[in-house]
């Protein structure tokens, strides 16, 4: 094997600037040993410690050793004992209290038997290559549900804290994926649940490797463990969060080998451990992406060396960070001001933002990445004071509000001393001022700017002033790159699917938003466009926003009007609760004010036509705006508007106050608690459509939008940040962003894509067409086939026949061959659903044959799939695509509506019960509660109302149900009833912690007792979950206790 060749490495540097990959010729052959072996011989090259441990005794004796000599220190048995049991070993500490120890909780004090005290390191941070790095391999946990063998995990000081799952080359990488989440759910806990210590997980075939936090993977189990591993909340956005590693310049790090000898590098591996991981106040471990690191890093190398040279308070000392709107400049700017604050010579960091939306949004981000790590202000005279506090190391604010300091105070003693100033969204309009107003007053600086898109001097507008308006010229050279290509490519932002809907004749001539023809304006706002256009969204909303496409799991926001209305947000904390949501939402963005009465008139007008059932809930907001420019509309006020514009405004106020209880109106503090409730509504899916002109299209994140309206202007940099308002990544059913443009945008968008992007952006950023996905297309010498071919091969060659009508496939290797081809016809549909041009031309009907083809997929899905004990996979050739299977929402609602049609008539009620049989077999969501819903229909009575007699039937076996798991396992019953209940509060079923283990019965914890007790733990954790799965959604997230209730039979 070719030894990796290192050409060029910083040695401050986490990530590579240039390398050699290793030519591995014979790996393509390797089977699973194999690779195992050669990676595990690399990673002994790369001064890892090879173990042979076999047993949790074992790897608990080489810990003690491991944590002894980082501490220079020899344990007692007993003090080693109090330790590791109170620490490590804690039987109620689970994934999230083990992550808190490694990220911020390192270190230990401990009582010696000599009554004297000393702190323990666990993982050392200040020095990190005092951590000691170790591998074993082939790991069997004690006391699992199964005996799980795991391939490769790192240990760190003895704890592990990296595993890695490897697949031959040629096997998706996502079944190493599921794998890690069948040892989660079979073992990960097992004994002393040392391995919920892992902070970091690595999956590879050799070809691909990826990388993910161990939240990721915990969110991952949450969601499918509702399903019993049978596809049910086949929703998780898990596996969409999955990362490669990169070089400098973002070229990914995909073989196994290159990605060994960089990430897994020791200096690398320890690094992103110790200082590029946030936990976050939501207990979500998050691990920063490589362009991240390299742009923090490339910032702090700059710092230091501008220091070192003096040459802060010019060009040479500063600097901007390029990464894509989406790509989590937050997060980057975040860790970059932490670790600067941290720098001796620094003396703070401001923080800038443009807008006072941005400057609460990223509030909010801070809090979230470490709480009360900075602080706010309200005003000039707030901002004065954290300035005059030395230990206010991080500041952030407004460029207004730093603008009127510098102005009211000509001479200030933070003048003199060592600032870094970062810029975030450094692409604004008021920055020159502010610019001009840093260089006069302040000395020893440092001016770093972060932008998605940047401006360049084909984008700087009428203004050609290249120091003032172009961002190099502001702030100095473009320190890292990370564009909309390299992130679509890593799959960390959705591409765009762009529809040009022509409205008027001439329309592509108004390709400009410098035309002033009064006319042609006029002709846009002709009442006959409005209403067609209005009309075109009302009869396309559903469709673009996939309200048809199945539920999915979403963390709500409960008290919107406190949060909104707080005085001191920081007094007021987000009350977050499990909803299930199904589609998305959209804003509309439109030329003007006058644009903004028409439509939300005519829409308001053409849904009184409408069943209430599909109306949406529309809002607006706007405020006065200087001129077109989209970046001088702020929420800070409305005293601009003249009085028609603001009479309109407070009707539209007046009708979200009737939607939401509200209370708000165009008043200055009222109107700026509007925006934040506004905001959060948006953010919660409470909002269907939003009217906007400029306001909400830059700087604001919402995952729940995917599709974006448009019927105005928009050139570059305005064209991309609005246009990524759609492309934040949610979960598998959202695939894309939706674009429809009312204006002819073509040019704008090409051009656009071209600046930010390459020549040949717009194949990637932008979906192909209708007639590609539905007849096929070629790229790269190879063919893709479109809906048509797949569709006929399937009909051909797997056909519905016999009698009962079914699908008859003979032997292994044509079963597996329906699984591909059917799976890949899911991934077509679940893009083709979103084009207009699709209705009618189905081929197949989706309500019938394909519904049966979807139930013998599912069979088969269970056939294949791995069982919970199996040591050798046998499906690594199939890849199932359950995400994307459902494609019309079969729930409970409409197997009630085919219950409700029985009739009594025995030879008339046999076909709807087959039906209601069958959808049920098709629908990963309701497979588990096949036997409830059978034994409902044998109950139920016809003269009933079926809905009434459902609620009766679904607490009458909850109730049934959770007696006979009390009784049986002999449970604690008041404190079983109150864990099931919080459950169902929770929306999932916690484990961790001290609450599961007081429902159990008195047991011993040691010898055989104790194993009697594990098994004990384990059984009734699964009869809860089982009994979760099957009533939480049917019960519409209510735990009916039996204490409570008195169910009438």
């Amino acid at each position: 094997m070719t030894n990796y060749d290192l050409i060029s490495e910083n040695p401050e540097s986490t990530i590579v600037a240039e390398f050699e990959p290793g030519y591995h010729s014979a790996a393509q052959y390797q089977s699973e040993a194999e690779m195992e072996a050669d990676f595990i011989s690399m990673l002994e090259r790369q001064a890892y410690e090879r173990l042979n441990i076999t047993c949790e005794a074992e790897l608990i004796a080489n810990l003690r050793l491991q944590i002894e000599r980082l501490n220079n220190i020899k344990f007692t048995d007993k003090e080693w004992n109090s330790f590791f049991t109170q620490h490590l070993g804690n039987p109620n500490q689970g994934i999230v209290e083990k992550t808190r120890t490694i990220q911020e909780d390192n270190r230990k004090t401990i009582v010696r038997e000599d009554g004297s005290t000393v702190n323990i390191t666990i993982i050392d941070k200040a020095n990190i290559h005092n951590n000691h790095l170790q591998v074993i391999n082939q790991y069997v946990p004690e006391g699992g549900a199964y005996d799980n063998r795991y391939d490769v995990t790192i240990l760190v000081n003895g704890l592990p804290l990296v595993h890695v799952e490897l697949k031959r080359r040629g096997v998706s990488i996502k079944d190493a994926f599921n794998q890690i989440n069948r040892y989660q759910r079979d073992s990960f806990w097992a004994g002393c649940g040392l391995y919920e210590f892992v902070q970091i997980f690595v999956i590879s075939n050799g070809t691909i490797t990826k990388y993910y936090s161990n939240t990721t993977r915990d969110a991952h189990i949450k969601e499918q463990a509702n399903g019993k591993g049978k596809g049910k909340k086949q929703t998780s956005n898990s596996f969409e969060f999955t990362s490669y590693w990169a070089r400098l310049d973002n070229e990914p790090i995909y073989d196994l080998v290159d990605f060994t000898q960089t990430f897994l590098a020791k200096r690398t591996l320890l690094n992103v451990l110790t200082k590029y991981c946030i936990f976050t106040s939501e207990d979500i471990l998050m691990v920063m992406r490589p362009y991240q690191i390299a742009a923090t890093e490339k910032i702090l190398q700059r710092l230091t060396t501008s220091s070192h040279a003096q040459t802060w308070g010019k060009r040479e000392g500063g600097g901007y960070i390029w990464h894509t709107t989406g790509s989590g400049k937050t997060l980057t700017s975040f860790k970059t001001a932490r670790l600067a604050s941290r720098l001796p010579d620094v003396d703070k960091v401001f923080f800038v933002v443009d807008r006072k939306d941005l400057d609460y949004q990223t509030m909010k981000e801070y809090d979230r990445f470490e709480k009360g790590a900075a602080n706010s202000n309200g005003s000039t005279a707030v901002l004065t004071k954290q300035i005059n506090d030395p230990n206010a190391r991080i500041i952030i604010t407004t460029i207004q509000k730093l603008t009127n300091f510098i102005a009211r105070n000509p001479s200030h003693k933070v003048y003199g001393q060592h600032v870094v100033l970062i810029f975030d969204e450094c692409h604004r309009s008021q920055f020159g001022d502010m610019h001009k107003a840093i260089v006069k007053r302040f000395k020893i600086y440092h001016m770093f700017g972060f932008t998605g898109t940047p401006i360049f001097p084909q984008n700087a507008g009428s203004i050609k002033n290249v120091e003032f308006t172009t961002t190099e010229g502001a702030f100095g050279d473009q320190l890292h790159s990370y564009t909309i290509v390299d992130a679509i490519r890593d799959g960390n932002v959705l591409p765009f699917k762009v529809d040009y809907i022509r409205t008027m004749r001439e329309e592509e001539d108004i390709l400009d938003e410098q035309v002033n023809n009064i006319d042609r304006e006029r002709a846009l706002q002709a009442p006959e466009r409005i209403s067609k256009v209005s009309a075109y969204i009302l009869e396309h909303f559903a469709q673009k926003t996939r309200r048809d496409a199945r539920h999915y799991d979403f963390s709500k926001t409960l008290n919107i009007g406190e949060v909104a209305s707080a005085k001191d947000r920081n007094k007021v904390k987000e009350v977050k609760a499990k909803t299930r949501m199904q589609g998305f939402n959209a804003i509309f963005a439109v030329a003007s004010i006058p644009f903004v009465k028409l439509y939300y008139t005519e829409l308001k007008k053409q849904m009184e036509q409408l069943t209430p059932d599909k109306r949406l809930k529309i809002a607006t907001i706007f405020s006065y705006a200087p001129n077109v420019d989209a970046d001088d509309e702020t929420p800070e006020d409305t005293e601009g508007l003249d009085q028609s514009s603001r009479d309109f405004l407070e009707s539209c106020i007046k009708d979200y106050n009737e939607m939401f209880g509200t209370s708000y109106d165009t008043s200055a503090e009222k109107f700026q608690n509007y925006y934040k409730d506004l905001s959060l509504r948006v953010k919660n899916r409470e909002i269907d459509l939003l009217i906007v002109v400029n306001m909400f299209l830059t700087g604001f994140d919402a995952t729940t939008l995917n599709t974006l309206w448009v019927d105005k202007n928009l050139r570059y940099h305005g064209l991309l940040q609005a246009y990524s308002r759609t492309n934040r990544i949610l979960n598998s059913i959202k695939t894309h962003g939706n674009i429809v443009c009312f204006r002819n945008l073509e040019k704008a968008t090409n051009d656009c894509l071209q600046l930010f992007g390459n020549k040949d952006a717009a194949g990637l950023i932008l979906l192909k067409t209708f007639n590609e996905y539905y007849y096929g297309y070629d790229e790269n010498d190879k063919h893709f086939p479109g809906w048509k071919e797949l569709v006929e091969e399937l009909l051909s060659k797997f056909p519905l026949s016999g009698n009962p009508r079914g699908l008859h496939i003979v032997g292994e290797k044509a079963e597996k061959e329906f699984i591909k081809l059917f799976g890949t016809i899911l991934r077509a549909l679940n893009i083709l659903q979103t084009f207009d041009e699709f209705a009618g031309n189905e081929i197949i009907d989706l309500n019938g044959d394909f519904l049966d083809y979807r139930g013998f997929y599912n069979e088969m899905h269970d056939k294949y799939r791995p069982k919970g004990g199996d040591a050798v996979n046998i499906n690594d050739d199939l890849v199932f695509e359950m995400e994307l299977m459902k494609t019309i929402e079969i729930n409970i609602d409409y197997i009630l509506f085919l219950v409700g049609q029985l009739t009594g008539d025995e030879n008339k009620d046999r076909e709807i019960k087959i039906k209601v049989m069958k959808s049920v077999e098709a629908s990963p969501d309701l497979r588990n509660k096949e036997e409830l819903i059978r034994e409902f229909i044998d109950r139920h009575t016809p003269e009933n109302d079926v809905h009434d007699q459902w609620h009766k039937f679904v607490r009458e076996s909850q109730r049934k149900e959770i007696e006979s798991i009390i009784t049986e396992e002999n449970l604690k019953r008041d404190k079983a009833l109150a864990f099931i209940d919080q459950a169902f509060r929770d929306g999932e079923v916690r484990d961790s912690g001290t609450a599961f283990a007081e429902i159990l019965p008195s047991m011993g914890l040691f010898g055989r007792v104790g194993a009697k007790r594990a098994e004990k733990k384990k059984n009734v954790l699964r009869r809860i979950k089982d009994f979760f799965d099957r009533f939480f959604d049917i019960s519409g997230g209510n735990f009916f206790n039996p204490d409570e209730e008195n169910i009438i039979d």
